[in-house]
């Protein structure tokens, strides 16, 4: 991806943020402008159409995306360090861009998949599989139950996400420390038997 300009990111930023927001990618370029505090023709100034930045948003949530799974490949981190550093930058990437639920499941269900919606997809199996390997160990599950603690940890991590305005204590998930502490319990949970 080119180097972003800040007025750039800005429109990518909220674009992503809108998306997550009204539950698809088909927001009026109006909306995403207005989010953004600039002005219409910034949109073919930058990127040329819609269609453009729409790529463009797909490839800043692939770089954003990966940089929250990073914990997974630090080698100087425990498996449990790793899935709660993981855990808690997924919840903080998903708070700032409720949009990466709607870029994953739009990629998927694509019936035209260009280049990015295959990468979206391939870096999604990648990561999941990397985060379901070390989740399963420091859990210490077998496949069988693994499959269920899995699906809990998942929705443990996209409800108060996807559903922020809804969580009873708010606060916990919008603050780190409380939000560590949260993750850490959910971890504490899964593994009892």
């Amino acid at each position: 991806m080119r180097e972003l300009k800040g007025i750039e990111e800005k429109i990518l930023d909220r674009a992503l943020y809108l998306f997550g927001k009204n539950g698809t990618t088909n927001v009026p370029i109006r909306t995403i402008v207005r989010e953004a505090g600039v002005n219409v023709s910034a949109i073919n100034y930058y990127f040329g159409s819609k269609d453009r930045m729409l790529k463009y948003v797909k490839e800043f949530y692939l770089e954003n995306i990966s940089q929250a799974y990073a914990a997974l490949y630090n080698d100087n981190l425990s498996d449990e360090e790793k899935v709660i550093e993981c855990t808690n930058e997924i919840i903080e990437y998903s708070l700032r861009y409720p949009g990466v639920l709607i870029m994953n499941k739009e990629a998927m269900s694509s019936k035209e998949k260009d280049d990015i919606d295959i990468k979206i997809i391939e870096n999604l199996k990648d990561k999941s599989n990397k985060l379901d390997g070390i989740l399963k160990k420091v859990i210490n599950s077998n496949d069988d139950d693994f499959i269920y603690k899995k699906m809990i940890f998942i929705s443990s991590i996209t409800y108060p996400t996807a559903n922020e305005e809804l969580v009873f204590e708010n606060n916990i998930i919008n603050n780190k420390e409380k939000r560590i502490k949260y993750i850490i319990k959910l971890i504490k949970m899964l593994k009892e038997k």
